[in-house]
């Protein structure tokens, strides 16, 4: 619901830092609440879609090219023109698995070690245009290997049907 209000702008729409409206290939760009915006060193945004139907890096094929080059492009411009980052110095990724399953995409200053950004879990949004260029179904055949801690729901569904 978090996310529907600040798509509807029900709540946040103060700190928008960029809006595409486009409801097919469109998003919003908000600081994440993790970042109190003070300083750049942990520059941390985040790109919520307007398709709500777009849950995670599963759902992504070739049709949706448009709209992660608009948030990849438009994203990194809006980040340059508020807080002076280019974007050679953001990391730009999605997770799997997601925290939260609406669409989103993390902008991230390079030098900080944001939860989350290593290589099990974080797939870099160029990358993840490629792979779709190449294949328009390449995430829902490709094998995603991803961390789970001990005491996360998912982890224990693993251990009940014997896969752990």
């Amino acid at each position: 619901q978090w996310v529907y209000n600040i798509l509807e702008k029900k709540a946040e729409a103060d700190r928008i830092v960029h809006e595409n409206p486009d409801p097919s290939n469109g998003f919003v760009l908000v600081p994440d609440l993790k970042w109190n915006q003070n300083q750049l060193d942990d520059l941390y945004l985040i790109a919520l879609v307007h398709r709500r139907e777009l849950k995670s890096l599963r759902d992504l094929t070739a049709e949706h090219l448009p709209l992660l080059r608009n948030v990849l492009q438009e994203g990194k411009e809006a980040i340059v023109k508020r807080f002076g980052v280019p974007g050679s110095q953001l990391r730009i990724y999605l997770h799997y698995q997601p925290s939260y399953h609406h669409l989103h995409v993390h902008f991230t200053a390079l030098g900080y070690d944001a939860p989350g950004s290593s290589v099990e879990r974080a797939h870099l949004l160029a990358d993840v245009i490629d792979n779709l260029a190449m294949d328009s179904m390449y995430y829902q055949k490709r094998a995603l290997t991803f961390p789970l801690r001990a005491d996360e729901p998912l982890f224990k569904k693993f251990q009940e049907a014997g896969k752990v």
